[in-house]
């Protein structure tokens, strides 16, 4: 990474600029970068805005990509909404309408400043990526274009709640986390001695979005909210979607390309649930240069060539290694003019019963096949966070897994053979009980037994004609369903072949199906279809720049971080169990002199056999302070189930000082609904 200190234009940075909210008598709080010379000649302006505590939360990424954008000629604003960090209010959920409709009027008041020339972009990572897809979509006039990273454009099939209509266990660890944010203090210097009614307010509302999302077990109106691909038309702005393969957000980014009519580009790089300057797994990229040719093209008019880029570039990954942390992915990138791609053609092969991938179907015989609930221990986070050396995040060797599972494989392969796009699944199958799930891995097997699994995909068999509206499955009955996997760009080398593995559990990724399920599997009827795309000599002139940024943040590390993650198994009783601790250590802050900390502890439990047994537990713990102010936030939640109920629980304790000020406990039980 590339540190640019000395840009073309001097910067000011403002610590806090109070930004009135209508008429409600509220503030949402901004920290702003302001070239020189912005009052007399106005610039466009860049915001980002997010629920994050800007004064030290998200400092340590703001400062590098809004110094460096401010210092090319942009006034550049980080803003807290209502309800967070700062600003005054509440807040009690993502993507509310009042968080959208301040964004529209946040919009409309960074446009009327004196600095601003009249034109404003918005950039964002996961949550801001989100709004800024949901804030175009409400059509603000001086929005000119947006920037949106590991996003996405539909919050039921593709966020962190659930997958094909199967719940996550990463609900329960946002939830937790978001839990215990929800209920942080603002900064005394910054918000004055009505900090702490402010904060008693927050602490008094005991949001807990958690129950929220559990309860909505269907894609009902509740997440229709804020899903742009209800309404594609409605936004009006270009569009830049980004993200990496390894991040838990990539399919939005082609679903955005094939239905948007706006001008839109594609970036899919190798990496994480990151921005591409800082992409773990390398190779990271020049981003923020990437950036800035789009801005300067949509907010300044400046021929920079951006939009005759083809419309998708992505990293054609190879023989990713079977491991859960490492620093670099064999590939290159690749190219597609438009999206959907013309040149990419389906492939079908087809579930033989002598456990091939075959190109011709082969005699149909009904494969029984009973999961054990641990299958998917090998499957790594839903959404890893690429931060490096901080433990098995990403799938490691599957070979755990597809020995107690259903497997098919082509003969070693005699030639490359790529993809790009979303590869599909057909099962013809029959399941015993009426709730059932299936999982099924795209894995690569190397020539000395090594198993990479290249994607995946999970659906929740009532969920197969529709998440609106599921059904029981009909025991006994022969039904068949399609199961897409998540959109891939994957190179199998000649030697290689190809495997499919299918089963009924993945857990500790999805929670189980209440009960256990017998699958018989139709060989000869099921198959795979895999988005095969030509090489082509053009995609050696896809380049980019080095990764550079602007100054980072300067903190003394007062406590180290450390990570780590254990699989226990007690063999007496059956039991699995996966503890996780991610210890950020603490910090102080060179430029404010508050010192943060964050604790993250995971605790994930079941028994083979007992899909009952199922029990996840997560809490997080987050500490400010500076001299005599001195504060700290504990959320805790925990979830197990009976077969027709989920069990929630949830705690929060808050201290200022030594003094404990709150503490409260929920229980929430919640009824399944075909889940």
């Amino acid at each position: 990474m590339r540190i640019v200190d000395r840009l073309p234009v001097k910067v000011r940075e403002i610590e806090n600029v109070w930004i009135p909210v209508g008429n409600t008598g509220q503030r949402m709080a901004a920290r702003i970068w302001m070239p020189e010379g912005a009052e007399k000649r106005p610039l466009p302006a860049i915001l980002t805005y997010l629920p994050y505590r800007k004064r030290d939360s998200t400092r340590a990424g703001d400062d590098p990509m809004h110094r460096y954008f401010a210092g090319h000629g942009y006034v550049c604003l980080r803003v807290d909404m209502r309800g967070s960090g700062d600003a005054d209010g509440l807040m009690d959920d993502e993507y509310a309408a009042q968080e959208l409709n301040d964004g529209k009027e946040l919009i409309r008041w960074i446009a009327a400043q004196p600095w601003c020339s009249g034109k404003v972009g918005m950039i964002g990572s996961s949550w801001g990526g989100f709004n800024g897809l949901q804030v175009a979509a409400l059509r603000p006039p001086a929005l000119a274009a947006i920037i949106t990273n590991c996003s996405t454009d539909d919050r039921y099939t593709d966020d962190m709640h659930y997958m094909g209509g199967c719940l996550l266990n990463d609900t329960m660890d946002w939830g937790s986390s978001f839990f215990t944010r929800l209920h942080r203090p603002p900064d005394p210097e910054i918000s004055g001695p009505d900090w702490r009614r402010k904060w008693q307010e927050r602490l008094d509302q005991l949001a807990l979005p958690l129950a929220t999302w559990i309860r909505h077990q269907r894609r009902d109106a509740y997440w229709k909210h804020g899903s742009v691909n209800q309404d594609y038309a409605a936004i009006q702005c270009p569009v830049f979607a980004t993200g990496g393969w390894m991040d838990g957000y990539s399919n939005a980014i082609h679903r955005l390309l094939a239905n948007l009519s706006v001008p839109r580009l594609g970036l899919i790089g190798a990496w994480a649930h990151k921005y591409g300057h800082q992409g773990l797994p390398r190779p990271a990229m020049g981003y923020l240069q990437e950036c800035l040719r789009w801005w300067d093209y949509w907010l300044k008019g400046i021929e920079t060539g951006i939009m005759k880029e083809p419309m998708l570039r992505a990293y054609m990954q190879e023989a990713v290694p079977p491991q859960g942390d490492y620093a670099e992915c064999p590939g290159r990138w690749v190219a597609e003019p438009i999206w959907p791609a013309p040149t990419i053609k389906p492939k079908r092969f087809f579930l033989n019963l002598s456990g091939t991938l075959g190109t011709r179907a082969g005699r149909t015989v009904a494969l029984a096949h009973v999961s054990e609930q641990t299958i998917g221990l090998a499957g790594g986070e839903w959404c890893p966070h690429g931060i490096g050396g901080y433990g098995p995040q990403y799938p490691t060797d599957q070979r755990e897994d597809d020995v107690r599972s259903l497997v098919f494989e082509t003969a070693p392969l005699d030639r490359p053979v790529e993809i790009l796009g979303q590869p599909k699944v057909t099962l013809a199958l029959t399941v015993d009980r009426p709730v059932a799930y299936v999982a099924v891995r795209l894995n690569d097997v190397f020539p000395d037994g090594r198993v990479s699994r290249a994607t995946y995909g999970v659906l929740n068999l009532t969920h197969r004609e529709s998440h609106e509206t599921p059904k029981p499955m009909p025991v006994g009955r022969r039904v068949t369903v399609t199961v897409p996997l998540n959109d891939i760009a994957y190179g199998f080398r000649a030697g290689h072949r190809i495997r499919l593995a299918i089963s009924t559990t993945y857990w500790p990724m999805v929670w189980p199906a209440p009960e256990v399920v017998t699958l018989k599997l139709a060989t000869g009827l099921s198959s795979l279809e895999l988005p095969v795309r030509p090489r082509r000599p053009s995609d050696r002139k896809i380049t980019f720049k080095a990764p550079e940024q602007g100054r980072p943040m300067a903190k003394t590390v007062v406590e180290p971080p450390s990570f780590h993650r254990i699989i226990e198994r007690d063999v007496g009783k059956g039991t699995v169990t996966v503890r996780a601790e991610e210890n950020d250590g603490s910090a102080i802050i060179a430029d404010t002199g508050v010192e943060i900390g964050r604790w993250v502890k995971e605790t994930l439990r079941i028994t083979e056999g007992d899909p009952a047994s199922a029990e996840t537990e997560m809490g997080s713990i987050f500490t400010y302070g500076k001299g005599a102010w001195r504060t700290k936030v504990h959320g805790r939640c925990r979830l197990t189930a009976t077969k027709d109920t989920w069990l929630l629980s949830a705690d929060l304790d808050a201290w200022e000082g030594e003094t404990k000020i709150f503490s409260r406990h929920l229980d929430v039980p919640i009824k399944r609904d075909l889940v």
